[in-house]
């Protein structure tokens, strides 16, 4: 009985096997083809259509779509509202994610230990983070209210002026940053928890018999053992801050006098509420490259730090 022939490279390059081969890859391109269509129909067409509204001038309604080039995006250079949206999202960016950092980390710490009742506290920790932003929003008009809201009741009780937390340009964005950290420092708190679970104990044990205190401990070994994992944190977090909208626009709409005005929000307002889709669409692009390049940046020290 006779075996395969065996030529110039061995058995994988038999006629019998490479057809397998082309078999087999036929067979896995069928099995992905749906997730393949998916992600263009859910992902690139839509970015595609954006792009292609961006270069023209088109009115919903009309049948008639002018092309005008690059006009929106130097409309975009000399508009100061676009530019007040651009610095008011990255001073939410900037200060939600340094706080909620900070806050994630003392409490994902503070949850990783056994302590009476932490599953229930656990529970409790993570609730703002479940819930729907449209009814956080909702929850907390009602709490901000001026007249009969409980944050100016707190106030009074400190002897203490009631605030015009969001009608108010001086307060309203340090009120949405309360708002974010309260409802996403949970979030942040669950990655950690679960990133100190499994960390080694031999460099705590290590630190210990070396006479380390508490801070140094969490400054030479907590930190750098968690790094990789609040990397992983910090980024997942800014892919959804910097596309800032659903609490901003249930609460504010922008306002007062674009204080609270965001590019997510400001590219919504002038597509839907000023029927101008086509600068709509250039602003939305925008906001889409600054979320890739803070991605790229973040991952970018992500790698260089583990």
């Amino acid at each position: 009985m006779s075996g395969p022939i065996v030529k110039g490279g061995g058995l994988l390059h038999h006629p019998r096997l490479r057809k397998a081969k082309s078999n087999d890859l036929i067979a896995a391109f069928l099995m992905v083809s749906p997730a393949i269509v998916f992600t263009l129909a859910m992902i690139i067409f839509p970015i595609g259509y954006a792009l292609f509204l961006s270069l023209t001038k088109w009115v919903p309604g009309s049948s008639v779509t002018q092309f005008v080039g690059l006009s929106n995006f130097r409309r975009m250079l000399g508009d100061h509202v676009f530019w007040l949206s651009f610095r008011v999202t990255m001073i939410l960016f900037i200060a939600c994610l340094l706080l909620e950092t900070i806050i994630g980390i003392y409490l994902g710490i503070l949850l990783s230990k056994d302590l009476p009742g932490q599953k229930v506290l656990q529970a409790v920790i993570l609730i703002p983070s479940i819930i729907a932003s449209v009814a956080i929003g909702m929850m907390w008009i009602q709490i901000l209210d001026p007249t009969l809201g409980f944050a100016n009741y707190l106030l009074s009780i400190g002897g203490l002026k009631p605030l015009a937390w969001l009608a108010n340009p001086g307060t309203v964005l340090q009120s949405l940053i309360i708002i974010d950290v309260w409802q996403w420092s949970p979030f942040m708190a669950l990655i950690i928890t679960g990133g100190m679970r499994t960390l080694p104990s031999e460099p705590f044990e290590a630190a210990l018999i070396d006479g380390a205190n508490k801070w140094q401990i969490f400054r030479f070994v907590t930190l750098p053992l968690l790094r990789p994992v609040i990397m992983v944190a910090i980024l997942l977090r800014s892919v959804d801050l910097v596309r800032f909208f659903d609490t901003v626009y249930i609460m504010t709409q922008g306002g007062p006098n674009n204080a609270s005005m965001t590019l997510n929000v400001y590219s919504y307002l002038q597509g839907f509420n000023y029927m101008d889709m086509s600068y709509g669409s250039a602003i939305m692009l925008f906001l889409l490259l600054l979320v890739i390049l803070i991605s790229l940046v973040i991952t970018k020290l992500r790698r260089r730090m583990s």
